[in-house]
């Protein structure tokens, strides 16, 4: 492997470095688009979304609130070469998850459909390696009346931060039994076998992947040393008041277009008459930028 995420090209890696600290976001308000129509963005508009997603993986856009349609996640994602949705059990029959509340049902047992708060996570973690989720869409059309605010950071420059701290962090959570989601054996979702892998892993195009939950239920870490001294200092960056890491509270109409990123949910008050309301698309593409 060569490429600024393999340690024997130790050269490429520190240019890499310098310019993605160079190029990086100095706030959320870096990742902004406004666009007028998410499903069919002007030229410039894509550029500017494209240009964000190159530099930090992420980007926010700002379009009309009165958009109320699953379609406008789909649509957005197509222009950026995602074509592949990841359509889990609970998503509807487009593949298009829509997250809210559910007082009942299946999906009341679930967090993303919970009030609750949501710790640091990629999502599709549990997946296969054949199934990793690349990309995703995630678009507002209610939030909820307080809180439910995200934090994200690009999973790169966790990448990057660790290894500032010890280049031995990210070589071993590069290992494939870094991470561990035990076999799940649900009434409804079926059994789910056990899947072990490594948090960071480079696909065949050279492009960083990240496979993280910050929970401590259903996940087992590998038990030696330098792995647990590895997710102690992920932790501790995530936990931190790290420049990198930003706070965005999505409103009508904006949403995020992201490879993946870190991110979190802070738990929420939901209004009976307006609940909140989010329609998340999960990919097995990368964004095309």
């Amino acid at each position: 492997m060569s490429g600024p995420f393999a340690f024997e090209d130790g050269d490429t890696y520190l240019r890499w470095r310098d310019r993605k600290l160079a190029a990086a976001p100095r706030s959320v308000d870096d990742l902004i688009v406004e666009v007028r129509d998410p499903r069919q963005l002007s030229p410039s508009e894509h550029a500017a979304l494209a240009e964000r997603v190159r530099h930090c993986n992420m980007a926010i856009y700002v379009g009309s609130p009165e958009m109320e349609d699953t379609l406008i996640t789909r649509l957005l994602g197509r222009q950026f070469g995602l074509e592949r949705l990841d359509a889990n059990w609970l998503a509807g029959e487009d593949g298009v998850s829509a997250i809210g509340v559910s007082g009942n049902g299946t999906r009341q047992h679930y967090i993303p459909y919970t009030d609750r708060p949501i710790k640091w996570h990629t999502d599709g973690y549990y997946n296969p390696p054949e199934r990793q989720i690349r990309g995703m869409v995630l678009h507002c059309v209610r939030p909820a009346t307080s809180g439910g605010n995200n934090r994200l950071m690009d999973h790169e420059m966790a990448c990057l931060l660790l290894r500032d701290t010890d280049p031995e962090h990210v070589r071993v959570l590069m290992q494939p039994d870094a991470m561990l989601i035990p076999e799940r054996v649900d009434e409804t979702d079926g059994v789910r076998p056990a899947q072990s892998g490594p948090v960071f892993s480079v696909d065949k195009g050279g492009n960083l992947h990240m496979r993280y939950t910050a929970r401590t239920r259903s996940i087992v870490w590998k038990q030696d040393a330098a792995t647990l001294a590895a997710v102690a200092a992920l932790e501790n960056l995530l936990s931190s008041a790290s420049p990198h890491i930003h706070h965005a509270r999505l409103a009508p109409g904006m949403g995020l277009l992201c490879n993946n990123v870190l991110h979190d949910r802070a738990a929420f008050a939901d209004d009976d008459a307006h609940p909140r309301l989010l329609y998340r698309a999960r990919y097995l593409d990368r964004i095309a930028a």
